[in-house]
């Protein structure tokens, strides 16, 4: 799964590893990022040529779904594009997630021992998502899982569907909405980038979003 990460990169930065069009906006340092918070999201606005970031809840519940509904963080790959709950997201509201690495717990002597999970060259990575419209108003959003791979495989069973950079444009494409298209052009960031270390328990307290120590190995 996907349950923490990371975002201290400025707007420019990231503006400039995406490598495409961007209205960038101030973002605040965050090392912490947990669910049930609002969270940077870059998207494509519906009849708009350039992409937006904007905050969003990380959270996904349709205004359509009942009072009882659930509100996932994650949406797996292999069921997204088919899931009642999703397949309309996937379709027509696909988004990126900036990211400078997230966090997977491993067991380690009865204890969970948190690790930081990011790119070799500590460039972002971009985590693919989908939004849609919230009941109150405001958007959600979910991040898509896969199984893990490289080093995240020696961590945690799942990790986030990281793209690598020829694939961030297709993403976005609204014109592409059919699953076999975007499974023939859209591609992972290759594990052999992924590198990981393990890090302070303080992670495990989610009111501890602005200690950049958090990231450093333990």
């Amino acid at each position: 799964m996907c349950g923490r990460f990371a975002l201290f990169s400025t707007g420019s930065q990231l503006s400039q590893a995406l490598g495409l069009p961007l209205q960038v906006r101030q973002l605040k340092p965050r090392y912490n990022v947990a669910p049930g918070t609002f969270i940077a999201v870059v998207h494509r606005p519906e009849g708009d040529a350039s992409l937006v970031m904007e905050e969003m809840w990380w959270g996904f519940k349709p205004y359509w779904a009942g009072e009882k509904a659930p509100q996932p963080i994650n949406a797996t790959v292999e069921k997204v594009a088919s899931s009642n709950y999703f397949r309309g997201a996937f379709a027509h509201h696909r988004c990126l997630i900036p990211a400078d690495g997230w966090y997977e717990w491993l067991a380690v002597g009865g204890k969970k021992q948190p690790y930081f999970l990011c790119r070799e060259d500590r460039e972002p990575v971009w985590l693919a998502g989908i939004w849609t419209e919230r009941a109150d108003g405001t958007r959600g959003c979910a991040i898509i899982t896969e199984p893990a791979r490289g080093a995240a495989k020696e961590i945690h069973s799942r990790m986030p569907l990281a793209l690598d950079a020829g694939s961030l444009g297709p993403w976005l494409d609204p014109h592409l909405t059919d699953r076999e298209a975007l499974r023939q052009i859209v591609r992972h960031l290759d594990a052999k980038l992924i590198t990981c270390w393990p890090v302070s328990i303080r992670v495990n307290r989610p009111g501890n979003d602005e200690d950049a120590g958090l990231i450093n190995p333990a």
